[in-house]
């Protein structure tokens, strides 16, 4: 027989056991920070080729984005659309570039320290971290500095009210992807949608009418959402009807102004047929029957970025006017708007209900 000394073997059969004894219980942790993660479409880092050649290389070849078999998009994609969109889109975003960066990243992070500023001042235990889904600063990136602060339990809050594949699923899929990696993973929550929320239909009403305060009534206010495939819908997305809920939501908020709002989609692409009606040629049709004074708004989009700066104030206004329009006005996104920082922190106090201790 081998003699093994007792350090070598595991207490339960080196030890009698007293069946009277207990483990002492493990003393309790005190619960740490709660993390917020807001979580963006993502931007180039500069308004160069390369740049956007890199943005759009991540982007396109999300199956969620593009629901081509891969094989053949990215024949495409590699072969022809990388090689000439980049330098089209160039100049478009030299347009809007800000001094202190892209847009879409610039008031994303500004609602990102506003948040943190009224929940701090409430005495909520929160961090807030922003990520964007393709580019930088990334999900992955922003998860490790929550972690970093403490944080073991996280809500995710897809910058996007109404729900879609291409959007909000792919957002949750690409943080679920960083967890997977992680040894000690944190506890998520995620954020589906607030399409219909009163804080966020409270802040749009809220900016249609301080505009109009400002600048008058238009004859028609235009809520321009981006647009997807119509297969999409037909195949399940509940995307559209999302948008939908939110006019209607904005149409009450609005009271005797509902019969002035009017839906759109925008940004479409390619030959299939895109949810409708199509945005620039509603305009144009406006135009054409004698409505001269429009507005615009973008509900669906938190922050200004490309498709609203550039698509919308510039290229939209331009077709307006040259079809016989005289005043075109953009209503900015809610960006940094302090009314919006309080509805976005009673948004997450909701959604971190227990997490608080």
């Amino acid at each position: 027989m081998v003699f093994m000394p007792n350090i070598f073997l595991p207490r339960f059969l080196s030890e009698s056991p007293d069946p009277h004894a207990l483990e002492p219980d493990p003393p309790l942790r005190a619960a740490g920070p709660v993390g917020v993660l807001l979580v963006n479409l993502g931007t180039p880092d500069q308004p160069s080729a390369g740049a956007i050649k890199r943005y759009l290389g991540e982007f396109l070849s999300d199956s969620r984005v593009i629901e081509l078999p891969q094989w053949l998009w990215q024949i495409i994609l590699r072969g022809v659309i990388l090689n000439l969109r980049p330098r089209k889109l160039a100049p478009r975003y030299k347009e809007i570039w800000l001094e202190q960066g892209s847009p879409l990243l610039v008031y994303s992070q500004a609602q990102g320290r506003a948040l943190q500023e009224v929940l701090r001042g409430g005495g909520d235990n929160v961090r807030v971290e922003v990520g964007m889904r393709y580019g930088n600063p990334s999900i992955s990136d922003a998860l490790g500095r929550l972690r970093s602060q403490g944080c073991e339990r996280i809500v995710v809050l897809p910058m996007y009210p109404q729900y879609a594949a291409s959007t909000t699923a792919t957002a949750v899929d690409a943080v679920a992807a960083s967890a997977a990696r992680m040894r000690n993973q944190p506890e998520l929550r995620f954020i589906k949608r607030y399409n219909t929320d009163p804080t966020y239909i409270d802040a749009l009403a809220r900016k249609v009418r301080q505009f109009w305060a400002d600048h008058g009534k238009p004859q028609r206010l235009l809520l321009s959402f981006h647009g997807l495939p119509r297969t999409t819908v037909e195949q399940g997305d509940p995307y559209h009807r999302d948008c939908m809920e939110t006019v209607q939501a904005l149409r009450q908020r609005l009271g005797d102004d509902a019969d002035r709002v009017h839906v759109s989609f925008q940004s479409r692409f390619g030959a299939q047929r895109w949810l409708e009606p199509y945005t620039e040629p509603t305009l144009k049709e406006w135009a054409a029957q004698g409505i001269t004074d429009v507005d615009v708004m973008c509900p669906g989009f938190l922050a200004d970025c490309l498709e609203t700066l550039e698509e919308i104030q510039m290229q939209c206004r331009d077709a307006f006017l040259a079809s016989g329009g005289k005043q075109f006005r953009y209503i900015p996104c809610l960006n940094d708007d302090a009314f919006w920082a309080e509805g976005l922190a009673a948004l997450v106090r909701r959604n971190i209900s227990g997490w608080e201790s």
